[in-house]
């Protein structure tokens, strides 16, 4: 054979590896997928699964494999496409490189070297160790390590491989896993523990010396052939990318409605903050036109009212005209002519009753002497009544135009104008009284002469 003849077959052999076998009989069979273990090693609960028995082993129905292994990876997918994560488990020699292939393909995380105790159970710890092999990596890589002699920091490498042994599939990991693969269950049996402990769903592996119950979806197959262990590797790797790629999607869906929604909630905010704008321009509008609305009627109300005091000014300002100071004398001379008038009158009065009273009486000595004496009488009873007008009356009778020419009165004594009015009226009772009281007055002046006599 040529070398030219051996050129083409290496790709179709690449190709043919790289490619998926489908899910079907045929490609499980090449596989060996049902294959199992010796008869006398077997499990009695996986008969369900069990096809038939050749060269003392047991085959396993592919058919079952085949529906078995589509539930799982459904499952899977479910899972990795609500934002889960597949951790894959496989420590034994024949599943170490086929797990850390697929996982590596696809960005899963994976544990092919010896599972350690607490592993899940103790995630705390185990986190612990992972931050520092990610410490130790930055250090390495960014040549800031610190070590004092060579030996120190050939230590540090060694322990970052270490490190790297047991957790470098699980680097990224930060939170527990939502799923896990496992190839052997009963090798992995601490791990089976510790998933069932926490209630983590367990997709496995079983072949006819396994207890099926164990985990949650168990594809009957062979174990312990690497071709049966990748080719289900591969399946179950698939249905991680897809579930990937869906949550990718889903993810990428939600950000666009969340813009979308932002988009939306920008444009009503802008919108709202647009109108809050009208509106708070609308009320600084309506604000100034009542501000200018308010002047113009306190304005308005001062003019009228200026108006109204001059009004006011107006009508009072005559008033003050009529009553100068010459007239005011005048007005107090009037007055005082009244009640001279009044005075002389209430005099005059007394006497005119007297000469009456003589008319009636016969001329004899007796009468004049009564008169006489009356007379006196009646005029000191007038006098007597008659004493408070008579002051303001002599007052008038010695100087009625002197007064007229002194200098006016102030307006304080206006008030008294309606004194002498009263006191006439008092007068002219008093007066009247006293006619009436003659009689009695001359009767008492009789009754005094005949005693004198």
């Amino acid at each position: 054979m040529t070398t030219s003849e051996t050129i083409p077959i290496a790709p179709e052999i690449s190709g043919q590896e790289e490619t998926l076998a489908p899910l079907d009989l045929r490609s499980l069979f090449v596989a060996g997928v049902h294959f199992g273990h010796p008869s006398k090693r077997w499990n009695p609960k996986m008969a369900e699964y069990i096809f038939g028995k050749r060269s003392r082993a047991h085959i396993i129905d592919l058919s079952k494999t085949v529906t078995m292994l589509k539930t799982a990876k459904d499952f899977v997918e479910e899972i990795v496409s609500k934002g889960g994560e597949c951790l894959m488990v496989g420590t034994k020699a024949q599943a170490q490189g086929a797990i850390k292939e697929q996982a590596d393909k696809i960005g899963a995380m994976y544990i092919n070297q010896r599972w350690l105790g607490g592993m899940m159970t103790n995630f705390q710890t185990i986190q612990a160790r992972i931050e520092r092999l990610v410490y130790l990596e930055d250090a390495f890589a960014k040549g800031t390590i610190v070590a004092q002699t060579k030996r120190e920091s050939l230590m540090l490498a060694a322990e970052v491989e270490r490190l790297n042994k047991f957790f470098g599939g699980i680097k990224e990991m930060e939170k527990l896993p939502q799923v896990l693969f496992i190839v052997d269950i009963e090798k992995e049996n601490i791990a089976v523990a510790e998933a069932r402990r926490l209630g983590i769903p367990i997709v496995a592996i079983v072949d006819t010396n396994c207890d099926p119950t164990q985990v949650d979806f168990a594809i009957p197959g062979n174990d312990d052939s690497v071709r049966s262990i990748t080719l289900i590797a591969q399946h179950i790797g698939e249905a991680i990318s897809n579930g990937k790629v869906a949550a990718q999607k889903a993810r990428e869906e939600r950000m666009a409605a969340e813009a979308e929604l932002e988009a939306q909630e920008a444009a009503a905010r802008a919108e709202a903050q647009a109108k809050a704008a009208e509106r708070a321009a609308e009320a600084v509008k309506i604000k100034a036109e009542a501000d200018a609305k308010k002047a113009a009627d306190a304005k308005k109300t001062a003019g009228a009212k200026k108006a109204a005091d001059a009004k006011k000014a107006e009508t009072s300002a005559p008033e003050t005209k009529d009553e100068p100071k010459p007239e005011v004398t005048n007005d107090e001379d009037k007055t005082a002519s009244a009640k001279s008038s009044a005075a002389t009158s209430d005099e005059e009065q007394p006497k005119s009753e007297a000469k009456a009273a003589k008319a009636e009486t016969p001329e004899t000595p007796d009468a004049k002497t009564e008169t006489a004496a009356e007379a006196p009488v009646v005029e000191a009873t007038a006098k007597e009544k008659a004493e408070p007008a008579k002051k303001p009356v002599t007052k008038t009778k010695a100087a009625p135009k002197a007064k007229a020419k002194t200098a006016p009165k102030p307006k304080a004594k206006a008030p008294t104008k309606a004194k002498p009015a009263a006191s006439e009226k008092d007068d002219a009772k008093k007066t009247a009284a006293a006619v009436k009281e003659k009689p009695e007055a001359t009767e008492k002046s009789k009754s005094g002469a005949d005693d004198s006599n």
